[in-house]
């Protein structure tokens, strides 16, 4: 069986994936990973004729020793039941539309598949859980139309005050059985602080947290799925992915679809005016520093301490870190001026996050040269 350990700790508490997905967050506040990625060959998702059947496969071979095929085939295809089609823009440049599932981004790929994993496992064990989790918008409406009803678990949401759009305000509060919705004075990572803190307060240990945003490894494995149903309808032996970034959890997908055997040419870290990341692949900043928020308007991505940094340092080091993943700060100005040349030059209409990722990938083209096929995810 594959087994999970803390980031900040990898010789201890060695846990199953079950066990990993309802804990959320580690004692000691470190992020799960695998002892190590599977392996897989490239063939058993290169013939799947869905994404559903990637996913069955894939995280079969993760899960095979803790869910069944029987168990798991009805909680893929329940879950991923919407298309994530690939359109092309222009010679080499395709956009991976990720926004057809039932909260228009691409959260519900995550959201939707871990909240039936957590609920097959909480009904085995006849076991409730409290998911607490903060949002910048897309995570928390994903999550509550994801979890809404499942009978073993209810929903706690924050989210900064006046700083998601009015549409994403909307699906946050709408009503939903199970799930309880609340606005912080603050900015994202005050409502993060908050709940990292709660994981490990001592006064809060009686009560069954667990976290449903990219700090729980449930919600990456399915994030994977759509790199590599990419590859599957493009059949391109090798790919760029410009992934638009705010806590690094979609690109941290990306990297287990290439550690499992996903040839990646390069990965591109768009993101918006938080900067951190990107100034540390360029060597400017050499290790995490906290940051504060700034308000832009890709605010999904307004992220100024992204999490899953860990997690990436951590799987790969710096060294490989820099050498495979090229990142870029776009600002606002830039951001507008990407959704208006998109859209006259190809009539598409990107929203701003997506226009993030289609900036960055042209300025990584123009800086590099470099003529690998580049698949920009549009994450809303």
């Amino acid at each position: 069986m594959l087994r999970y350990h803390s980031t900040r700790d990898p010789a201890k508490a060695l846990l199953g994936f079950e066990e990993a997905l309802l804990r959320g967050l580690a004692p000691d506040g470190g992020l799960y990973l695998p002892e190590q990625v599977p392996q897989l060959s490239p063939a058993l998702w290169r013939s799947a004729s869905s994404l559903a059947e990637v996913g069955v496969r894939v995280l079969g071979a993760w899960l095979g020793k803790e869910l069944t095929f029987e168990e798991l085939e009805p909680i893929v295809h329940e879950a991923l039941n919407f298309p994530a089609p690939l359109v092309p823009l222009e010679e080499g440049l395709f956009v991976l539309e990720l926004f057809h599932g039932p909260t228009l981004s691409f959260k519900d790929f995550g959201a939707r598949t871990m909240a039936r994993l957590m609920q097959h496992f909480l009904r085995k064990r006849g076991e409730r859980r409290i998911i607490l989790v903060a949002t910048s918008g897309d995570t928390g409406s994903a999550v509550a139309d994801g979890f809404a009803g499942q009978e073993n678990i209810q929903v706690v949401l924050l989210y900064p005050k006046g700083l998601v759009s009015e549409v994403q305000e909307r699906q946050l509060i709408v009503r939903r059985p199970g799930v309880r919705c609340f606005a912080v004075e603050g900015t994202f990572d005050d409502c993060q602080r908050l709940v990292k803190e709660a994981f490990v307060d001592p006064e809060l240990a009686h009560l069954p947290l667990s976290s449903a945003n990219s700090i729980n490894i449930g919600r990456l494995l399915p994030q994977a799925l759509y790199y590599l149903w990419a590859a599957r309808q493009l059949e391109s032996q090798a790919l760029n992915f410009c992934v638009p970034s705010g806590n690094l959890g979609n690109l941290t997908g990306g990297v287990l679809a290439a550690l499992m055997g996903q040839p990646v040419q390069r990965f591109i870290a768009a993101h918006n005016a938080n900067r951190f990341f990107p100034e540390f692949l360029a060597g400017r900043r050499e290790a995490f520093q906290f940051y504060p928020t700034l308000a832009t308007l890709s605010n999904a991505m307004d992220v100024g301490a992204p999490s899953n940094f860990e997690r990436l340092y951590h799987l790969l080091g710096p060294e490989r870190l820099r050498g495979w993943v090229w990142g870029t700060a776009v600002d606002d100005e830039a951001t507008l001026a990407q959704m208006r040349a998109t859209y006259e030059r190809h009539g598409y209409l990107a929203c701003p996050h997506t226009a993030v990722g289609l900036e960055a990938a042209l300025r990584y083209r123009g800086s590099t040269g470099d003529p690998t096929p580049i698949v920009a995810l549009a994450t809303a």
